[in-house]
């Protein structure tokens, strides 16, 4: 009956939790196959297509790869609906950095969806661009973020905001400003939920522009009890800094409290007047804060606790570290009132992290009559969750070090709950060990009795450490404290034998650790309790609280008048039993028995000297290291007082004896008391989490340095009204100049090399006819010129396509276009071809070679083998003093199947070439001899334009894992064509298949001072050609110079080179325009327009790259 009943409930059970998913997508994720996916995806009904979409969230949510669907789902980003869309876009989040080629495809549509009348298409279509990473889209996110944070819709500047960050994590360097510009604007912006994706923006791209706040302070600081809780935050932390790093510290504030007590004394090196008085409503030292310790928060404040230097003597740290130039009064400063005033309300947040925020700016801001206000509210917090309330007392904790005096009265509320973790009570036993006053001290000691007894030993422990801290910060203490630690001692006594089971030995170990605290403050007046310490030694056999008691021996030998007569009873039996002592202990030993001898009665020498030389017998044959150094150190250092046979005797001997000398420092002196502050402490920011983890967190930054940013009141207006320009000029023209840029590189692009450079007969790039002839003019008027303006126009319809806006030029007619027009003149600049030297790599180095060097270069020649194949020359050196024998690369990974990311990318030109192989086997080199070297022709087919080719280096038997890196240059092939050609081909290749990047350049000044006599338009050109050839396999069209040019402006000169891409036979032309003076570093603009877009962008990111290095080749 019972199993039938049982199955019933089971039964009952599936059915309620079906109902319960009725309406939901949740059957998405029990069915994992996705066999039927394909055809909803093709299908003419939108529900079908949304199926299979959601359908495909579900599986990437479960961890499936389903990539492979990507072409059919980009294909729906022109769907009408918004529910597909907004999926579509979903995906391709997931899979653009994957398949680039096909993301790319629906940059139009994303373009378009920029210009949609609904605003949440608008916010889909921007979050899917900036969330794309790829550095090919990057500016044209760039200008949607630019037109989107103008957009009327409060949410869609809201996603400009956030997609800021993403934009800034690519590292696009030359777009900086224009990013910072972008966050000035959205800090300005009248609602509360775009000001707090700002200053998101703000802490993530430039945390240390504070011009951008010093405009909109006042305005942020109104605005702030209205952002968003996490928006809070990080604006508190930004106005924070802002004020600091203007106006410096508050004079009133804690921080600074220190500067008030100097008159009167304090912070002397007699250690009087440490502490000020902060209220008196308790009355007494305990009502006041620690000056060395605030100080020392200010500074980790301000410095950081990695620069903080700990003082060698009490000194006004504070004065010394601020000047009073760096502070500010709160009474003459609107600036500080205002961000108080709007911080106040927000200590009774909801948010537990805006309560902290607004609870540091009053800690540090706040005068000093002020700073009670952040104690109730931080509290109230302690009734949160159990994570909110560690974070929260971590932070309290550092409020209570350097001012007890906040939360003494409130020393109930840090009783311990049955239901805390362990970490809140050890702080929470802190605190109270911290804020323990005379008043409070005895219902602080009746609630430890209580803990002592808790079934959590560890927790006991630490109470009973807790004890020890109040007894020593307390004089008045009860001495009933200490008999009750004494009767746990002889209770606990037995834990040796249960150690490991139940805890009880921490116990006993923390109870006499708390008892030599109290020892400690007046050892002459405890001395019966020494006394009782002792005797119980026969009784405790917990390691740790031997040592402990066995170091006490040492330390107070000569204390009183009976200790010094059972030292050799004590020492007697630590000899007894040195053989089955623990190691911790055995040290201790050695150390007692050393302090005992010198500081030995005339009486008892001689048996102290016997027992000692026993003892050194034990421990120099003992098994461990550390002990058999120890009692050798020892036995040599003590020579001197076991060799006399009185202990006066060594009072002579000592002034002449260095050994005696060392031996009276090290174990004759007393020990001095320590400072109850310790110089250890790492304090952070409040709130931050390098404040929880004791550690500077990746990110954390501290308060800049105070005055250190100098904002000029009459400058903001203009600023403004500079901003405002930009705003409205966001998709004009200086917009359309910067199109095409693109600022990542590849990991191609990162690369250098050191290695030598190669020369190849017949290694000539091609140029044009004219400039092969060697009968023709140096220059030549041309007919067929195309003015900068028509350039610039096209360039800007361009732009206006991509962001939906009507052309601005739209109007004009063709002839007003031509009426801009000007002549150029036609330069020749002869054979270049035999002067070009390719750029060489370096494969191997000796290093990792066994002497063996290997470096390549890519070489202009043509591959008889296929038109995919790129040939390349590859320099073996032997290094070594020894022949190499058999060097030889190949390709392990031929046989292989490519990956279907990879084949993808190749192209569909290539399918007729998927049986050549992917490296044509190089002649092997039977012997290589010590400093030999030889070159050989490899012909490499790369199966993207990006990944590097992993080739096997053999050579003596041994295997050599390296990679061929493709250079983007050598992957297109020059094709020849006329300037007439070039135009039209380049007036075919708009919009997107458009894009140009600027650069500097400064090889010609070089030349020019070795070739004063040679013609500076002239070396300017063949400066530029020979890198551009140098680096990759074109052709030279035309160089074009403006007639109306002066003698020394360059401005205007154009070089134009064609070529084709080997894989898919698409012409790639690129255009080189200078502007500048011809003496001078020359700015570059380099366009290119090539349909593959893909390889165009990361061809221009390459050229730009190179023209900027210095050049390497002799010219």
């Amino acid at each position: 009956m019972f199993n039938k009943f049982g199955s019933t409930s089971e039964t009952l059970s599936k059915a309620s939790a079906g109902l319960l998913r009725i309406g939901t997508d949740a059957h998405l994720y029990d069915d994992p196959e996705d066999v039927n996916i394909a055809p909803l995806l093709d299908s003419k009904f939108e529900s079908e297509k949304c199926e299979a979409l959601k359908r495909l969230l579900a599986l990437i949510a479960q961890g499936f790869d389903v990539s492979n669907f990507f072409p059919q789902v980009v294909k729906n980003v022109a769907s009408q609906s918004s529910e597909v869309k907004k999926l579509v876009y979903l995906y391709l989040l997931q899979y653009a950095e994957k398949r680039p080629n096909e993301a790319l495809l629906s940059i139009n549509y994303f373009q378009k969806d920029l210009g949609d009348p609904n605003p949440l298409v608008r916010a889909w279509a921007l979050r899917t661009m900036a969330g794309i990473r790829l550095h090919v889209i990057a500016p044209l996110a760039l200008a949607a973020v630019s037109k989107c944070a103008r957009d009327p819709a409060v949410y869609v500047r809201r996603c400009a905001a956030n997609a800021l960050p993403k934009l800034h994590d690519l590292r696009l360097e030359e777009h900086a400003s224009a990013i910072e510009e972008l966050v000035g604007i959205l800090l300005n912006d009248h609602s509360p939920g775009v000001v707090g994706a700002a200053a998101a923006a703000f802490t993530s791209i430039c945390p240390n522009n504070f011009k951008l706040i010093g405009k909109n302070y006042k305005k942020l600081c109104q605005i702030l009890p209205d952002v968003e809780e996490w928006g809070q935050i990080l604006l508190i932390g930004t106005l924070l800094r802002y004020v600091v790093a203007r106006h410096g510290l508050v004079r009133e504030s804690l921080m600074l409290s220190i500067h008030g007590t100097n008159s009167n004394g304090f912070c002397e090196k007699d250690g009087l007047g440490r502490d000020l008085t902060l209220d008196k409503e308790d009355g007494g030292k305990s009502d006041s804060f620690d000056v060395n310790l605030v100080s020392l928060v200010s500074k980790c404040y301000i410095q950081g606790p990695d620069e903080y230097l700990p003082r060698s003597s009490c000194t006004d740290t504070v004065s010394s570290a601020f000047d009073t130039k760096e502070t500010t009064s709160i009474a003459h400063n609107e600036d500080v009132k205002i961000l108080l005033q709007c911080t106040s309300p927000l200590l009774w947040s909801n948010n537990s992290a805006v309560v902290l925020a607004a609870a540091g700016v009053q800690w540090i801001m706040a005068p000093l009559e002020d700073v009670k206000k952040i104690v109730k509210p931080l509290l109230f917090l302690l009734r949160s969750s159990s994570a909110s309330k560690y974070v929260v007392l971590c932070n309290i904790l550092v409020f209570a070090k350097a001012v007890p005096s906040l939360f003494a009265p409130h020393f109930e509320n840090f009783f311990i709950c049955s239901s805390d973790a362990y970490q809140v009570k050890a702080y929470k036993l802190e605190m109270l060990s911290l804020i323990a006053t005379t008043s409070s001290i005895a219902s602080i000691l009746r609630e430890f009795e209580d803990y002592i007894k808790d079934p959590d030993r560890r927790f006991a422990a630490d109470t009973v450490a807790a004890i020890g801290l109040c007894a020593k910060r307390l004089m008045t203490i009860p001495t009933t404290c200490l008999d009750g630690l004494l009767a746990l001692v002889r209770q606990e006594s037995f834990a040796g034998d249960f150690e490991s089971a139940d805890g009880e030995a921490g116990v006993l170990v923390q109870a006499v650790m708390s008892i030599q605290t109290m020892i400690e403050r007046d050892p002459l007046r405890h001395e019966k309790v020494l006394i009782q310490l002792f005797r119980s030694l026969d009784s405790i056999k917990v390691a740790a609280a031997r040592a402990t008691i066995i170091w006490m021996v040492g330390v107070y030998c000569s204390l009183g008048h009976i200790i010094p007569r059972m030292l050799t009873t004590i020492t007697k039996y630590l000899a007894w039993s040195f053989k089955s002592e623990a190691s911790e202990t055995k040290l201790q030993i050695l150390n007692t028995i050393a302090k005992v001898l010198t500081s030995a009665e005339a009486g008892d020498f001689h048996m102290l000297k016997r027992i000692v030389v026993y003892v050194f017998g034990l421990g120099e044959y003992d098994l461990s290291y550390d002990i058999r150094d120890r009692t050798r150190f020892l036995k040599k250092l003590l020579s001197c007082k076991l060799a006399s046979h009185e202990p006066a005797e060594d009072s002579v001997a000592s002034q002449e004896n260095i050994a005696a000398h060392v031996v009276e420092h090290v174990f004759g002196r007393k020990l001095k008391s320590v400072s109850p502050i310790t110089l250890h402490n790492r304090f952070y920011l409040p709130g931050s989490l390098s404040q929880i983890v004791l550690h500077a967190a990746p990110g954390y930054e501290p308060l800049p340095k105070p005055c250190s940013f100098v904002y000029e009141e009459q400058d903001q207006l203009s600023d403004l009204d500079k901003q405002r320009e930009a705003a409205a000029d966001l998709d004009g023209s200086e917009e359309s100049s910067e199109t095409g840029d693109e600022n990542g590189s590849s990991d191609y692009d990162s690369e250098s090399s050191n290695g030598s450079d190669f020369s190849s007969e017949g290694d000539e790039r091609t140029v044009s006819n004219d400039a092969n002839d060697p009968a023709a003019p140096l220059i030549q008027i041309s007919e067929t010129s195309v003015s900068a303006d028509q350039e610039e126009l096209r360039s800007r319809r361009a732009l206006d396509l991509w962001l939906d806006d009507q052309p601005s030029t739209s109007n004009q007619t063709p002839s007003a276009l031509n009426s801009n027009q000007s002549s150029y003149a036609k330069i020749s600049i002869g054979d270049v071809g035999s002067r070009v030297k390719p750029k060489s790599y370096s494969l191997v180095d000796p290093g990792n070679g066994s002497g063996l060097k290997v470096d390549y270069a890519f070489l202009s020649e043509v591959s008889n083998v296929s038109p995919l194949h790129v040939c390349v020359e590859v320099l073996f050196e032997n290094s070594s003093a020894e022949p190499i024998l058999e060097v030889n690369l190949e390709d392990e990974e031929s046989m292989k199947v490519a990956d279907s990311s990879e084949q993808t990318l190749v192209g569909k030109a290539n399918a007729s070439y998927n049986n050549i192989p992917t490296l044509i086997p190089m002649e092997e080199i039977s012997c290589l001899e010590p400093h030999q070297s030889t070159k050989r022709l490899i012909q490499v087919r790369f199966h993207h334009h990006l990944l590097p080719m992993r080739l096997t280096l053999h050579y003596n038997e041994k295997k050599v894992p390296v990679k061929l890196r493709p250079d983007l240059g050598y992957l297109v092939k020059p094709f020849s064509m006329s300037i007439e050609e070039f135009l039209a081909t380049e007036s075919r290749l708009p919009g997107m298949f458009e894009y140009s990047r600027r650069c500097t350049f400064d090889d010609h000044v070089k030349d020019s001072r070795t070739e004063n006599g040679k013609d500076k338009f002239l070396s300017i050109c063949e400066s530029i050609t020979l890198k551009v050839l140098s680096n990759s396999n074109l052709h030279l069209v035309s160089v074009d110079l403006p007639v109306a040019n002066s003698l020394e402006d360059a401005t205007g000169l154009r070089l134009r080179f064609s070529s084709k891409i080997l894989s898919s036979e698409i012409p790639l032309l690129i255009t080189i325009t200078v502007e500048g003076k011809c003496t001078e570093v020359l700015n570059l603009t380099v366009k290119i327009n090539c349909e593959e877009t893909v390889f165009g962008l990361n061809l221009l990111n390459r050229i730009a790259n190179f023209m900027v290095e210095p050049s390497s080749s002799a010219t």
